[in-house]
């Protein structure tokens, strides 16, 4: 059976597994499971309104109030994104007397923001 490749993705002219560095990097790859949850994690950062809001918040703890100024959205879009943001454990809340502030839930977020930011302007 001749498999079909991508022409544009350069593959070994002579098919030969080395079986025993398969192995060794298949006993390190993470469950399924975990790798899904990565996957679905990543998806949350598929969105150019969270990530809005999230680079807002790399700068400072705002308010939906402040935040919907910000960004020239109403405090219902940003209540609907910030929803999706905190089940995903990306951002915290804290109530302080009637109002909410919301920052980054710790700084693996900020670190993963900026190494995106830095890819891209690479």
């Amino acid at each position: 059976m001749t498999e079909l490749y991508d022409p544009g993705v350069e593959c070994c002219e002579v098919p030969a597994v080395n079986k025993d560095l398969v192995s060794e990097v298949r006993a390190k790859l993470p469950e399924e499971n975990s790798m899904q949850d990565l996957a679905e994690l990543f998806k949350i950062f598929g969105d150019t309104t969270r990530i809005r809001i999230l680079f807002v918040l790399f700068e400072s703890e705002m308010c939906v109030c402040d935040m919907a100024e910000t960004l020239n959205m109403t405090q219902s879009a940003i209540s609907h994104q910030l929803r999706l943001l905190k089940s995903n454990g990306l951002i915290r809340a804290r109530r302080q007397g009637k109002s909410v502030f919301y920052s980054l839930a710790d700084d693996h977020v900020s670190t993963i923001i900026q190494q995106g930011w830095d890819h891209i302007m690479e």
